[in-house]
């Protein structure tokens, strides 16, 4: 079996103010989501459920956590 490298996006709201994160929307397949700091590619990323990430964005278009 060949492991599937993430393929990392940005949001299209990102600003390129250096503040970003980074999606591999292409593992939701295999249940995960890896997120990382997009100023630091070479370092350490989260990695979520495919449905935790799902509420999450969600919840953050649903405005639940606020403005910022």
């Amino acid at each position: 079996m060949t492991a599937i490298e993430p393929a990392w996006f940005k949001s299209s709201y990102s600003s390129n103010g250096g503040n970003c994160i980074e999606v591999a929307g292409n593992l939701v397949a295999s249940d995960t989501v890896p997120v990382r700091d997009s100023k630091d590619s070479e370092g350490p990323s989260l990695v979520f459920r495919a449905d935790a990430w799902s509420d999450f964005v969600s919840a953050v278009r649903c405005g639940e956590f606020g403005a910022v």
